[in-house]
Parts: C-alpha cells; structure tokens; sequence
C-alpha cells in the first residue's frame, strides 16, 4: 500500500469538507445579516408615537415592482409621523386584516388575471371566504400592463373582495400600467392627502443607462421555431460593471418604443463580464419585427448603443436556497435565468443542480450544450433535456417530471429548492400540475411557504 497516496487523498477529502463547511457558514452568516438588516429596516418604519397607530403595508409583487413601491410608500408615511408595517401578502393572516385599521395595497397582476407568487396562498385561503373586515380603511394600488386584457386582474380582484368584506376605500383604486408616472404621482398625492402633509418626496425610478450590443450570435439556424440569439451588452467605456445576482432582470428601451420597457433574464453573473441575454426574435402576422426583441435581434448594429437599467427581482433570486439542492426546470429562452444561477452556484463550488429543460430539436435547439456538457462532466451538474419534436409523441418538461417523481421526492426531501423559468401558458401551469402529482398541493403551498418554489415565467 503507498501511504503517502492515500494520507494525501485523506487531506485533499477533509480540505473540500472543510470548504464546504465554510461556505455553508458563509451562507448562513449572509442570510443572518440580511435579515437583521431587513429587520432594522422595518423597525425603522414603526416609531414609538403614543395615540398612533400603525398602518399595514401589503404587497404582492412577481419581479419586484410592487415590493418596491410598498418600501416607497411606508417611508413616505414614516416621514409624516405615521409608524407603518409591511409584509408581503401571503405572511397576512385572518388576525392582521381584522385588527387593522388602515392598510394600503400595493399588487401586481400575472399571467391572465393571476396573482403573483408570493399572493396565491393569500388568494387561496381567504380570497374565497368570508371575513368581517368593516373596521378597515384601505387603498389599493394595481400594477398590469394595458396590452394584456385582464389588466391589473388581480388588483381589481382584491379591491372588490376587500370591499365585499365591508372593508371602506379611502380613495378609488390606482391603476398604473407600466410604472406609468401620471397614476403614481396620483398615487403619491391620494398618500399626501390621508396623511395630512403634502410634502411627501418624488420618486423616482433608477434611469437608464446607455450600453453597448457587444456581441450577437444566432443559436439555433434551421429551427423549426422562431430564431434565438445569445446576445452581450457592456457598458459605455469608462463606465464600471454594476452588480446584480442571478434572478435579476434587465429593462431596455427600444427606440421604437420607449415609453414600455422589456424585461429579460439575466443570463450571465457579474464575473461574465458583460451582461448576458437570450432572446428569441417575435414576428408578427404582418411580417414585422418584435419591437425590442427586432431591435436586440437583428436592427441595432453590433456596438450600437443599448438603452438598459438592472431591475432587481428579488423573487427569483438564490437567497436562502444558496447552497440547497437545485431543482432548474425551464423552456425555451428560459434556459437564460437558470444559466445564471447555475454559474452562480458553480462558481461557489455547489454541486447539486439538476436542470430539466424542454425545447423543439436536439439537433437545432440545444442552447449552451457544450456548456452545460461541460458541467455535468466536472459533476456539477445533471442534465435532463426534453425536445419536443424528436420522437411521433409530443414530450415536455412536465413529462421528464412525472417519468422521474421517486428522484424528484427524494431531491425534494433532501431540502431541495425548485425554481422554474420560461412560458407561462403551458410550460408553468403543467410543471405545477405535475409536482402537484408528486408532492401534493399541500406540499406545493409547504414549498411556497418556505421560499423553495420559486417562479420567473411570462
């Protein structure tokens, strides 16, 4: 026997044990400090004012918008004197909404009329029932998107739920579509006029900043479906990368249109270098161009400058499942947001990541394959891909699921996280409707719950 050999594959196993407990303690040590920071964040909200009481704060919100207007909102009423609390809406119980006075609602709508994520167990559990909620003075400000025809659904939802309980609106429901200023400056003076104050701050959102279409290569020539494009974006010279996380999305103005930004998943981490998209290239019935995903795709020359803000989407991002297993499921040009957290998670040396992706063919539609190939011989990776297209039955990614429930339970078990990127229509609703199978509802809820099951589809 050579011991040599064998004393130093002992020291290179208890130096990656060691490694790993230290990033596990990073890990924790992180989640500790954001929470204490978010802690001291809120507490801040809530002076100690005798003979005044505190207002709710609700919001629900998919890519951050909501969540971001509701801070706006309680600080607002902090500089006036007046304590506010702020919770997501699905951490609200039957007790918060009865023994509350006065609460605003901030909400976004997704998909059809749906509500966001971190709303559907708020939707599921009371927004089917009865509650006396006549003590409760509320305002409701509705976040959607004009061109989609359950406009601000969800918001419209809740304000007529709200006043079927009793519940008495302090002023008509604030539609806004597409973080339009006009309905948030309406917003923000209805808040200056319950507050008594009209001194209350503007806000603004952070502006966009010009960048540069380095690169553009078409992935998938032949497809069947429409063209696909990796593209790369840096920022002017001179100017320095600014930080996002993987789950974070991108806004860019297309000149054609620059009053209704897109948004896309980041598909790149900050160690990347530039910014990385996948964009699939829309054509319309007329024959036209998509207008931003014309623009990034084939109108804007390469270097031209790209109009771009970084929108954090604290929904989608790793956070708490940092070092859980990975469940990755996507579609298409979903693969983007599931490629950033699969770099974040092999740059921290985290190995347990499955990602089950669908697409049309093999032989045109394998986007990254020499990537992710790459990963899954390093054994950082397990691969699933499912091509619709290449075989007489028609296969899904909700199919791959149900074919590998045993391992999917035991991944899930083992503490894993789920997080699902891609369409919306068909894609997210089955994959939901196949975990159902597996795991049951409840356990589904468990998952939402616990931030496990988290959602970036369109």
């Amino acid at each position: 026997m050579n011991f040599d050999n064998s004393n130093n594959r002992y020291l290179a196993a208890a130096f990656c044990i060691a490694l790993y407990l230290m990033l596990c303690g990073w890990v924790v040590w992180r989640e500790w400090k954001k929470r204490r920071l978010a802690a001291k964040a809120a507490a801040a909200l809530t002076p100690a004012m005798a003979g005044t009481s505190s207002w709710l704060v609700a919001y629900a919100s998919q890519t951050g918008n909501a969540e971001q207007l509701a801070w706006q909102t309680a600080r607002a009423l902090h500089t006036t004197g007046i304590p506010a609390r702020i919770s997501p809406l699905s951490q609200l119980n039957a007790d918060d909404l009865q023994q509350c006075e006065r609460a605003l609602f901030i909400t976004s709508t997704y998909g059809e009329g749906d509500p966001p994520d971190n709303a559907t167990l708020f939707a599921r559990k009371f927004m089917s029932t009865s509650l006396n909620l006549s003590q409760l003075h509320y305002g409701v400000l509705a976040l959607g998107d004009r061109e989609y025809r359950n406009f601000c659904g969800f918001g419209r939802n809740l304000d007529a739920w709200l006043q079927a309980q009793g519940g008495q609106s302090l002023f008509p429901r604030i539609d806004v579509s597409n973080s339009d200023a006009a309905a948030l400056e309406q917003w923000r003076h209805q808040l200056s006029h319950v507050a008594g104050t009209d001194d209350l701050p503007d806000w603004q959102a952070p502006a966009y900043e010009h960048w540069r279409l380095a690169a553009r290569q078409h992935l998938n020539p032949g497809s069947a479906g429409n063209p696909v494009f990796h593209i790369e974006l840096e920022p002017q010279p001179g100017k320095p990368l600014p930080a996002w996380q993987a789950g974070d999305l991108v806004q860019i103005l297309a000149p054609a249109d620059r009053e209704r930004p897109r948004e896309y998943s980041i598909a790149s981490i900050p160690g990347d270098g530039r910014i990385h998209l996948l964009v699939r290239q829309e054509r319309h019935e007329d024959g036209t161009l998509g207008v931003a995903s014309g623009w990034l795709s084939a109108q804007a020359e390469l270097n031209a400058q790209i109009e771009l803000r970084i929108h954090p989407h604290q929904n989608f991002r790793l956070e708490g499942n940092a070092s859980r297993p990975l469940i990755l499921i996507g579609n298409g040009t979903g693969l983007a947001g599931l490629r950033a957290h699969l770099k974040a998670r092999i740059e921290q040396q985290v190995s347990r990541n499955w990602l089950i992706f669908g697409e049309r063919n093999a032989a045109y539609d394998a986007y990254y394959q020499d990537e992710l190939a790459a990963w899954q011989a390093q054994g950082m990776l397990r691969v699933d891909r499912v091509f619709s297209r290449d075989q007489p039955e028609r296969r899904y990614v909700q199919d791959q699921l149900r074919d590998a429930a045993n391992t999917v339970l035991e991944w899930i078990n083992n503490d894993a996280a789920i997080y699902v990127c891609g369409s919306l229509e068909g894609m997210a609703s089955s994959v939901e409707a196949a975990l159902v199978e597996i795991i049951g509802s409840e356990g589904v809820e468990r998952l939402i719950e616990a931030g496990r099951y988290r959602r970036d589809v369109y």
